[in-house]
């Protein structure tokens, strides 16, 4: 540990770095992030170290399990490129938008563990007000930077955790995993794994979860762990006598390229005992002054890796059906249906108009069935070209067409095996993909883009869409046995119209989230105003709402001009201020207003609330109104 006169002195000069970068104390979120093709292909950059870093990412994350932790590793620039930890506090990071592609160096974030143990090139530990931007100081992060072998920074490991579990030695347990790190890729770069006793070189590999095979100049293989052995079928006697061409399919295209350097993480297909199987290979060159004398083959099973993949990438539902906000009786219903269904096989149809939350209910649906373990993957099926949907949604074999990559691609069915695929916008997908898709559907198998060979996959399908699929069927649009395929379980979301009694919630909550979320006041809503939205019938929903509230925040003020539908609808005269309360306060005292402005008339009053006459008596029992005039 380092002085506190060192410490504080370290904290200082960052913190007059910041104030030249002109960092707001006040800002959330990272001035920098990459995304899309240009995250993945920073991830492939630097996959290297996120393959050697992630074994003991994972030992911190297991030792500190439950205690609110989680781990960042960064690139030399702070971009972040994994993230692991308990579920709360991973949740917690993403409202800040600590996700991979994520810059945290001190000229886009301020001082913070990653960011500033770069810049000093020093373990550092940073807690509560060291940071320098406010939102930064419940955190407690500890940081150090990672070297090659050369001295050179290649990136950053942290630990972060809530303030009140700042804790001194947590910084020596980054400090001892980025050592191991290093050691790690000193191991591969300098071949120490072919330097090392024998002894020494067996209990490694055999440790290892990886399959790894040591194939000589020639392709002959000489040694293998235990892993491999399991993981191919073969006894360590017969894998040690094959040849490598007889295993690895198309080797002589891998074997001319590992020549001029290492393969990372390419999908190939493999002769196991019993079948040809997908694996996940890298390849790094055994050289002797220049020249390659064998390889290193590491193995990993694909659908494994395509779960680290998933879960750095992001593909993993977040949220639950606690998180849809309504307590209407046609909200309830829908939600206490869908909850219902959640565990079944069948595929779901959600229809309903566009900004009603499909993909919120998609997602809880998942999160609330036995599969919510495994991935969850989205595809828009009407925001992808007609000419790559198919290979998108079913992979492409190596060759499949100009400017196919060798070892093919794998798609959205097999990234999705053992999960869920949510299908957005169905009712977009092109006429000649319908029958394929039918196909997968039916049968629970697929075949790649210009391949042969059929792949098992187990996928829950969900379906969505904003049109009517029915009358889509009889235009000739859409297939009938796929539309009824599809339909098995259909979920209809109520609209925002039918569902009014929601606004005054809806309106609490987006308030209460979008304010703290871009660090601005929430806007003050009296009774009045809650009538005028609740009048309005907002044609884009619950989206449209959001984005009301937040413009509304951003504007520091309501923008009433254009929210009453219909004048017969509210009573225009403002009522006294409310000061808000409970939501049952705000739901009772709404109410009362109502009944009031409509002389105590029930129809009129439940229609004004978009609730049921008996929903509305309900309610007033629930809350002791006497249906009298005051």
């Amino acid at each position: 540990m380092m002085h506190n006169d060192a410490v504080k002195s370290y904290i200082k000069t960052s913190h007059k770095r910041c104030r030249e970068y002109q960092i707001d104390e006040d800002r959330m979120v990272s001035r920098k992030f990459v995304r899309g093709h240009e995250l993945n292909q920073l991830l492939v950059d630097n996959s290297e170290l996120i393959i050697t870093a992630r074994p003991f990412i994972e030992q911190i994350v297991d030792f500190v399990r439950g205690s609110g932790f989680f781990v960042m590793l960064t690139d030399a620039e702070g971009c972040i490129l994994y993230v692991s930890g308990d579920d709360e506090i991973v949740k917690k990071s993403i409202s800040y938008e600590m996700v991979p592609g994520a810059y945290m160096s001190e000229a886009c974030i301020g001082t913070n563990a990653m960011g500033t143990a770069i810049a000093e090139d020093r373990p550092v530990q940073i807690s509560g007000k060291e940071h320098f931007i406010k939102a930064y100081h419940s955190w407690t992060c500890s940081g150090a930077p990672i070297h090659d072998e050369n001295g050179k920074i290649i990136g950053s490991l942290d630990l972060t955790g809530n303030y009140d579990c700042v804790n001194c030695h947590t910084l020596g347990m980054v400090v001892s995993a980025v050592k191991a790190i290093e050691y790690s890729m000193s191991l591969t770069k300098k071949n120490q794994l072919l330097k090392n006793s024998h002894a020494l070189v067996r209990s490694l590999i055999d440790s290892i979860r990886e399959g790894i095979v040591y194939i000589d100049k020639l392709g002959n293989i000489v040694s293998c762990n235990d892993q491999a052995c399991k993981m191919l079928g073969y006894s360590k006697n017969i894998l040690e006598s094959m040849h490598v061409q007889n295993l690895v399919e198309d080797w002589e295209s891998y074997r001319s390229a590992v020549v001029n350097s290492d393969i990372f993480n390419e999908e190939v297909r493999i002769h196991s005992k019993t079948n040809r199987m997908y694996f996940n290979m890298s390849l790094y060159r055994i050289q002797d002054q220049g020249d390659v004398q064998g390889c290193i083959l590491m193995i990993e099973d694909a659908k494994k890796v395509r779960k680290l993949a998933n879960k750095i990438l992001g593909r993993k539902a977040i949220y639950t059906f606690n998180d849809i906000i309504g307590d209407s009786e046609a909200m309830r219903e829908t939600v206490a249906f869908a909850k219902k269904v959640a565990d079944s096989r069948s595929t779901v149809l959600i229809t309903g108009e566009s900004g009603c939350g499909k993909e919120l209910f998609a997602q809880s649906i998942h999160n609330f069935s036995p599969r919510k373990d495994e991935p969850f993957v989205a595809i828009n099926s009407g925001a992808i070209p007609r000419t790559l949907i198919e290979s998108e949604l079913f992979g492409y074999d190596e060759g499949a067409f100009t400017g196919a990559k060798r070892g093919g691609q794998v798609g959205k069915f097999e990234i999705a095996d053992g999960g869920t695929l949510f299908l957005d916008e169905i009712g977009e997908l092109p006429l000649e993909m319908q029958p394929k898709l039918l196909r997968v559907i039916e049968e629970g198998t697929l075949v790649r883009v210009g391949g042969t060979e059929e792949f098992r996959v187990n996928v829950r399908i969900i379906a969505a869409t904003n049109k009517d699929l029915k009358a889509e069927v009889e235009k000739g649009n859409f297939r009938r046995d796929l539309y009824y395929r599809l339909n098995v379980i259909p979920i209809e979301l109520p609209s925002l119209r039918e569902r009014k009694s929601d606004i005054p919630l809806l309106v609490d909550h987006f308030m209460k989230v979008i304010s703290e979320r871009i660090n601005k006041r929430p806007v003050g809503i009296t009774d009045y105003d809650m009538r005028r939205l609740t009048a309005h019938d907002w044609p884009g929903n619950v989206r449209e709402l959001e984005n009301y509230i937040e413009l509304a925040i951003n504007k520091e003020r309501l923008d009433m001009e254009h929210l009453v539908d219909d004048q017969e609808c509210v009573d225009v005269t403002p009522l006294p201020e409310f000061t808000a309360g409970t939501l049952d306060d705000m739901e009772k005292h709404h109410i009362i207003n109502v009944l009031k402005s409509v002389a105590y008339n029930i129809t009129t009053a439940a229609k004004i609330l978009g609730i049921g006459r008996n929903t509305l008596y309900r309610k007033l029992e629930k809350h002791d109104i006497l249906l009298e005039k005051s």
